[in-house]
């Protein structure tokens, strides 16, 4: 049906309106231009209703309507699955090949995560766009590749060794790090972006995990990090390759114009210090003759990369430790800090959930066998107990998962258990943000806040159970499973307990809190906030 002047002069003002957005808030001016010129040249402009999902456009397919949208695109997206049973299909820009399917269907997303999960791997297009950044590392490979770095991965990170040394590094960067910066911020009176100051915690965290080394993100004067700052830049850059297509960054790449410039400048420093990393720790390696006194992920690596262990052949490829690091960096900086944001801004509204983590918080304390002397720290058995923190913690990432949307390609045709037919080469899109706001899946009550619906019987019931693996995908599922999940907890509930027992947390008045649109769930304006000691608590 073809559009009246005066509609597609709205529609106009509302596309230029939002690519204007684009170009001031999102750093995506050379999306929008290049998007507004093939609207403009289009032949026909009309709109084509989908009975089955969002409008799609002539040439330019759902773009359009997700430009339309971008303010609240989450929100719109959630209310698109509402009014079609939870699943819709989609078309790209034309030459950009991207057409498939959205959902939020947990039978669908444990076919594909599980049931079927060789004919959806992350697929060409997903490693094309991430290769020049993570390479071969384990988040951007499928089949053997992935299949032996996930063997080295699991086996290096559940060791008793790494734990250990895992949770050495998160307690030393709590007490020795956060909760200096912490006592600073109330010093000085002033209000701080936590968001800001989580990110520099995971940053500097995963760093000393993967690298054994401490970069110095959050010393209390809260320097700029140069490698820091080229991570955080390319991965927000690389974004912008899944939101223009091909015939367009391959070009401003190969000539090196635009963000692609910007991108090839970030991903030099970060692999410049990667590679300097892995490569003083081989000369460590080669001058003592052992790294029997190492615990992080590359020393460990390094080791055994000089082995002849079966299966370890691919420790010897070209750049292998540089990615692999790389993408370990990537898995658990920006998840864990901009799943604690939400924590504490949600937490921060709801009062009897905090008095709650308090109570439990103190009650654990109350078991020592001796009480406590000088500044309280937090036992690995402690954190354990801490299972309605937990249930909080699950549940503010139910609300607000980290990475709100995943995809899947699809190798050869296919069927799912519904009967919905998909065909080779399509992409399957599943949206964990929406998912947990669909009464279908999680009750009446889907949009409360509520961590006792985590608990049974006094005990945390979590995605273990089959039934709820599938509809709680905030850690992926099936084979892909995070093999971080235990580490990213305990890092959470760490910080959590650590900060809530000393300072209780109010958000600046008036500050708007609103999801970013970027593959990770940030908070646009970041999380401005004031701490209040709570007085004795955390000091006993």
């Amino acid at each position: 049906m073809f559009i009246h002047t005066r509609d597609m002069k709205m529609a106009m003002e509302e596309i230029l309106g939002a690519a204007n957005w684009l170009y001031n808030h999102v750093w995506l001016s050379d999306m929008a231009i290049a998007l507004l010129g093939l609207f403009v040249f289009s032949s026909s402009i009309s709109k084509l209703r989908n009975k089955h999902g969002p409008m799609l456009w002539p040439v330019l397919g759902i773009v359009p309507t997700v430009l339309l949208h971008i303010h609240k695109v989450h929100e719109w997206a959630t209310n698109s699955f509402r009014g079609t049973n939870g699943t819709f299909r989609y078309r790209g820009m034309w030459l950009g090949k991207a057409y498939g399917m959205v959902t939020v269907d947990p039978v669908k997303i444990q076919y594909v995560l599980k049931t079927n999960f060789k004919n959806f791997p992350k697929g060409k297009y997903y490693r094309e766009r991430f290769q020049d950044l993570l390479g071969h590392g384990i988040f951007n490979v499928d089949d053997e590749a992935w299949k032996q770095q996930r063997r080295i991965a699991t086996s290096e990170m559940h060791t008793s060794r790494f734990m250990e040394f895992s949770m050495s590094c998160i307690t030393e960067l709590v007490h020795q790090k956060l909760l200096k910066v912490v006592d600073h911020v109330v010093a000085s009176g002033e209000s701080i972006d936590l968001q800001q100051v989580l990110l520099r915690f995971t940053f500097d965290n995963i760093c000393m995990a993967a690298f054994g080394v401490d970069p110095g993100c959050l010393d209390v004067s809260l320097p700029e990090v140069p490698f820091a700052t080229a991570f955080e830049h390319a991965t927000e850059l690389t974004l912008f390759r899944f939101l223009v297509p091909p015939f367009v960054w391959k070009p401003m790449r190969y000539f090196g114009v635009g963000f692609e410039k910007r991108l090839k400048e970030s991903i030099r420093t970060v692999h410049e210090f990667a590679e300097k990393t892995v490569e003083n720790r081989r000369i460590e390696y080669k001058k003592l003759g052992d790294l029997n006194d190492w615990s992080d992920l590359i020393s460990r690596l390094v080791q055994r990369e000089d082995g002849n262990n079966p299966g370890d052949e691919i420790l010897k490829s070209p750049n292998f430790l540089r990615d692999f690091c790389t993408s370990f960096i990537l898995a658990g900086r920006d998840t864990s800090s901009v799943g604690l944001a939400w924590f504490f801004w949600l937490v921060s509204k709801k009062p009897d959930v905090e008095l709650k983590i308090l109570d439990e918080i103190k009650r654990i304390l109350s078991l020592r066998s001796e009480p406590s002397k000088g500044e309280i720290v937090f036992t690995v058995e402690e954190l354990k107990q801490m299972v309605y923190l937990q249930a909080a913690i699950s549940e503010a990432l139910r609300l607000y998962p980290p990475v709100p949307i995943d995809f899947k390609e699809t190798l050869e045709d296919d069927i799912f258990p519904d009967g919905t037919v998909v065909k080779k080469g399509s992409r399957i899109l599943y949206c964990i943000f929406s998912m947990a706001r669909m009464e279908s899946i999680w009750g009446e009550d889907c949009a409360e806040f509520k961590p006792e619906r985590w608990i049974k019987d006094g005990k945390y019931f979590g995605g273990e159970n089959i039934n709820q693996q599938f509809k709680y995908v905030v850690f992926n599922g099936g084979p892909r499973l995070c093999p971080g999940k235990s580490f990213a907890y305990m890092q959470m509930k760490m910080v959590v307990a650590s900060v809530l027992l000393r300072y209780s947390i109010k958000v600046v008045e008036g500050h708007e809190v609103v999801p970013k649109m970027t593959t990770t769930l940030y908070m646009r304006n970041g999380l401005l906030v004031k701490f209040k000691p709570r007085g004795g608590f955390g000091r006993l």
